[in-house]
């Protein structure tokens, strides 16, 4: 498998675990608080999807960077690898939420 392919799976999964188990932990606190752990889970699943995509591409605004500096410089493989690997932690990001969201029995 490429290395491109096998970091852009990572970085969907990084995403999606972290959507997930946030969500999870949000409702324990949610039920050890005496709240209501459905509310949680839906709020939490929603806050949290940039911050899994941002540990999922390594947690800092390098590949921003990469993106800015190589597409301005006119070399646009790395900028393109970036922008999937985006995408690709956005996927993750956003399934994860959607399972959240069916498992609670959907938007409220």
């Amino acid at each position: 498998m490429s290395v491109f392919l096998s970091k852009a799976i990572l970085d969907f999964f990084i995403a999606f675990g972290i959507v997930l188990g946030g969500a999870m932990v949000g409702g324990i606190g949610a039920v050890i608080s005496l709240q209501s752990p459905t509310h949680t889970m839906l709020e939490v699943a929603d806050r949290i999807k940039i911050w899994a995509m941002a540990a999922a591409i390594g947690g800092t605004i390098d590949p921003m960077r990469v993106i800015e500096s190589n597409f301005m410089g006119g070399n646009l493989s790395p900028a393109i690898k970036q922008v999937l690997f985006l995408l690709f932690a956005f996927l993750g990001a956003h399934m994860g939420s959607e399972l959240v969201k069916w498992v609670c029995g959907g938007r409220e």
